[in-house]
């Protein structure tokens, strides 16, 4: 059991962790200059990643696919965490722009690029589709939630930053969420077609497959290019000086997260308020127990947070995720919740 359970864990992190540090490598050989990465950061915030969420939420067929227990009980979770956050961020750090990126780290996970791979290794294709309809709402949460964390902190000495009307603005004009929108749109669009016409007259895939297929191509480039231009901006030096507030992303991302999101899970279930199985607990572990996301250390950089101490937080929480992804399994293996296929 350990050697396959490893394995998978493995497999499902490491070729995130091979191309930051290969992104680390060609800035170091001088492959990627400054401005290239900056410009790629722009690229894959405003562009790549807006698609990604556009197409993730745009397959989802018809809106009776979504199973909402396990949807409503995934958000509440991520609204607690965001909650505990808070407290933990204004405790460690008294600069702003660290808190911010601190108190992200805590409820945002890599679900939208590691979810799907990681629950299919873990409960096969009945797994990962679960995962594909729950990330349409949790990712969209994730967004919001992580403008609201970081236009809270982003300057001390600005009361416009603070402001309500300033959050709300940001989050209207996010890329992320705009892509996630625009997806439940034609969702609904083609729930309408359903209901006037008793068919979908009309949808990318068939009427218009070139576009569909181009947008394939752009999400595909997606997670290698986010991935290199991570580990571009990646630094050694930096961590004895975050060292602190690595630690605290770190642990809250890969341990304390997962405690609150899988074990709250299993608590409920056996109340029977919750019916969590072997479907649902490779979802549970992709979402809670999966590391920061590539997203939050662009967003960071985009919305003035600490981008160093965000892309440190994804970097670390990536690699010792394998190890606590492991730690997850075996235990729910165990006590005969997961069954690797």
């Amino acid at each position: 059991m350990g050697i396959s359970v490893l394995g998978a864990a493995v497999n499902a992190v490491a070729p995130v962790v091979l191309l930051i540090l290969l992104g680390y490598w060609l800035k170091c050989r001088g492959f990627l200059s400054a401005a290239f990465l900056k410009n790629g950061n722009w690229l894959v915030f405003h562009v790549c990643l807006p698609v990604m969420l556009f197409l993730n939420v745009y397959d989802i067929e018809t809106f009776s696919d979504i199973p909402w227990e396990m949807v409503l009980y995934c958000v509440a979770v991520v609204l607690l965490i965001f909650v505990l956050g808070l407290v933990t961020a204004v405790a460690v750090t008294p600069e702003s722009r660290r808190r911010g990126v601190i108190w992200q780290s805590t409820f945002r996970s890599n679900f939208a690029i590691l979810g799907i791979a990681l629950a299919e290794a873990l409960g096969g294709t009945e797994a990962s589709a679960l995962v594909a309809v729950t990330s349409s709402f949790v990712i969209p949460v994730f967004n919001v939630l992580g403008v609201v964390s970081l236009s809270v902190f982003a300057d001390p000495h600005s009361r416009q930053a603070h402001s309500l009307s300033r959050v709300l603005k940001n989050i209207a004009q996010n890329p992320l969420i705009l892509g996630a929108v625009l997806g439940m749109a034609c969702v609904a669009c083609r729930e309408g077609q359903r209901m006037v016409f008793g068919e979908v007259v009309f949808s990318l895939k068939t009427q218009a497959p070139f576009v569909y297929k181009a947008l394939q191509n752009l999400k595909s480039v997606t997670t290698p290019l986010a991935l290199l231009i991570l580990g571009g901006q990646f630094a050694f030096s930096a961590v004895r000086g975050l060292f602190r507030e690595i630690l605290t992303g770190t642990l809250w991302r890969i341990v304390l997260a997962p405690v609150l999101g899988i074990g709250g899970a299993w608590l409920l279930t056996q109340a029977g308020v919750l019916a969590c199985g072997v479907n649902e607990y490779p979802t549970l572990i992709a979402l809670f127990g999966s590391p920061a996301a590539v997203s939050s250390a662009i967003m960071a950089g985009q919305m003035g947070g600490d981008e160093q101490l965000a892309t440190q937080i994804v970097v670390w929480s990536s690699l010792l995720s394998v190890l606590t992804i492991f730690a997850q399994v075996c235990l729910l293996m165990q006590l005969g919740l997961l069954a690797i296929p």
